[in-house]
């Protein structure tokens, strides 16, 4: 049941979070330039609702992202989570990327560009650096991790429940605005991989490549800054 809730959740966290991006890219979308709020409050909005598809469908964790679950993992100690989980995510982030392609599937046509096509499914840097990336993607996935585990600390009195869900969909809004800029702020190796596959298998209009040569840093850049948190969380503040 836990695969399922991951499976299903992802799924709707990539419904909701690629179908607005492909609602303020694609031409004839009606909210086609609905600009960098709109993207980044309905990110905020599909993860809070892909978090209680999920735990309703039997996951309590919710993770929906492998760095999210390595991060559960060391904190733990226990890893035999890891590998089928993040397939469920990954699995789950492409089928919701390829309803999203069936829910917008006249508007292909009409977009041209095979870039802006690309931007739906996975991210890119808006300045392509490599060193300056991964700081991106890592720094925003520490952030993440450790804002998670500081909304469900005792210390802040240990939020559950819709209202725990509702402030880390807060602070994924606050990534998206502060810090989303730079690489699209994927911070979750499901998120960009699972549709770029979707990206890569479906016969989308006027697509072009799915950009492999980019696809390796917004899979293992997140891990790394998302397992660094963790250890600083279990061994630095405990």
């Amino acid at each position: 049941m836990e695969l399922v809730g991951e499976f299903f959740g992802t799924a709707v966290l990539i419904l909701l979070g690629d179908g607005v991006v492909a609602g303020v890219l694609l031409e004839k979308s009606k909210a086609k330039d609905g600009g960098w709020i709109t993207i980044t409050t309905a990110w905020a909005l599909a993860v809070c609702f892909g978090v209680l598809v999920a735990k309703a469908l039997g996951s309590p964790g919710a993770h929906l992202n492998p760095a999210v679950t390595l991060s559960a993992c060391i904190q733990s100690g226990d890893f035999s989570s890891f590998l089928p989980y993040s397939l469920a995510q990954v699995a789950g982030g492409a089928l919701g990327a390829t309803l999203v392609y069936l829910h917008y599937l006249p508007h292909w046509k009409e977009t041209k560009d095979s870039g802006t096509i690309l931007a739906v499914f996975s991210t890119s840097p808006a300045i392509k650096h490599t060193t300056s990336n991964v700081i991106s993607e890592g720094l925003g996935t520490f952030l993440l991790i450790l804002g998670i585990h500081a909304i469900f600390s005792p210390f802040n009195g240990g939020a559950t429940g819709v209202v725990g869900t509702g402030f880390v969909a807060l602070l994924v809004w606050a990534i998206g605005l502060s810090m989303g800029g730079t690489t699209g702020y994927a911070i979750n190796p499901a998120r960009d991989l699972g549709p770029r596959i979707a990206h890569w298998l479906l016969p989308i209009p006027n697509k072009g490549n799915s950009n492999w040569k980019y696809a390796w840093l917004p899979v293992v850049i997140p891990l790394v800054g998302g397992g660094l948190a963790a250890v600083v969380i279990r061994w630095g503040i405990g």
